[in-house]
């Protein structure tokens, strides 16, 4: 047994500790993978739920149902209400522990009245090493960390998830719409769903890894390296200037240092975390 084997088989050994299971499910590759194998060890004793709110968008939506019913994953869909929070909507760098205490406190009412033993989420081993305040709502409601109790990193979540046909294993990460919008701009659903609206004139456009991120008045527009020759041409900058106009932007921008995940965090100086 090679050594990622040796990391699956601990994972699919920490989820048959558990009777049952709820298994908070974006569509991602991370949560995918967990509920295809917690589902493999569990069978019908699991439960993928994933969260819907304004903060969620319509392609994310339809990736992650796609998937469920590929995999014939036992799953449903549950409203979270954590843009009517005025700290959520605040969105200091502290935003998605708001974010995902609401989605904890829920899936943890619905294991209580459903009789699930325990929630569980795709956090992996390389995700300690960013700035993720949800980790520590995942902790004060004592969500299971199957992924990073076996040692898994985001890679090897990947090559686990193509060996077993999960069919977003190549995914790129799509984190929820709030994470485009700069921290101090209050999150509204009026802005998510520009957010939104953007990305799928990008996707239209045929750009295959971007993020708009919203700066107030201003667009700032990152695609990957290998598509930025495409994005400069006179006539695709145009069309941005079009597009994000369109949307109500004042300024459009395109960012020539090109995608990278968390690029919102990059000016983060000083942290502070809630307390427990």
């Amino acid at each position: 047994m090679n050594e990622l084997e040796s990391k699956q088989a601990r994972l699919e050994a920490e989820l048959a500790t558990v009777p049952s299971l709820v298994v908070a499910y974006s569509g991602g590759v991370d949560s995918a993978y967990l509920a295809y194998a917690a589902h493999k060890v569990l069978g019908s004793r699991m439960l993928a739920v994933t969260a819907v709110s304004a903060s969620l968008s319509q392609h994310d939506r339809g990736q992650a149902e796609a998937c469920a019913v590929e995999l014939a994953l036992p799953h449903e869909f549950m409203d979270t209400g954590e843009v009517s929070n005025p700290e959520y909507r605040a969105n200091d760098p502290n935003r998605c522990f708001f974010c995902k205490d609401e989605l904890f406190s829920k899936l943890d009412a619905l294991a209580d009245a459903r009789g699930y033993a325990a929630v569980a989420y795709g956090v992996n081993l390389d995700d300690l090493a960013d700035w993720r305040p949800g980790q520590l709502a995942a902790r004060n409601h004592q969500v299971l960390t199957p992924l990073v109790a076996a040692g898994l990193t985001k890679p090897d979540i990947r090559e686990l998830a193509r060996r077993a046909g999960v069919p977003v294993w190549n995914r790129p990460a799509s984190p929820c719409l709030a994470s485009r919008i700069a921290y101090g701009v209050e999150v509204t659903p009026e802005r998510l769903s520009v957010v939104e609206r953007g990305e799928e004139a990008m996707r239209a456009l045929g750009f295959k890894r971007f993020r708009v991120r919203h700066h107030d008045k201003l667009a700032r527009i990152e695609v990957a390296p290998d598509e930025l020759p495409r994005a400069l041409q006179p006539e695709m900058v145009r069309r941005f200037v079009e597009i994000f106009k369109t949307l109500g932007f004042t300024y459009v921008t395109l960012d020539l240092e090109g995608y990278r995940q968390g690029s919102l965090n990059s000016g983060l100086t000083k942290i502070t975390v809630p307390a427990p």
